[in-house]
């Protein structure tokens, strides 16, 4: 079973470090998501990052588009 304490880990967001705590399982999801888009893993969270409202946080954030992502009806 994956580990579920969460993990930090640092991103760069718009030319600044900050820090995201994810479990395992969504950073391995995280990661799958940015290479079925072609995205390098900070240019995946910058696009979430922009998109989020202002109530939720990034970690949150990922968390839901990742989700999103693997529940999507497959193509064709």
């Amino acid at each position: 079973m994956t580990d579920a304490r969460p993990r930090k880990r640092s991103l760069t967001l718009h030319g600044h470090r900050t820090s995201v705590s994810l479990e395992e399982a969504f950073w391995v999801a995280f990661v799958q998501m940015a290479r079925d888009r072609d995205l390098s893993l900070n240019a995946l969270a910058a696009q979430i990052d922009r998109d989020r409202g202002v109530t939720a946080g990034l970690a949150s954030a990922i968390r839901v588009a990742v989700l999103k992502h693997v529940r999507r009806p497959e193509d064709g």
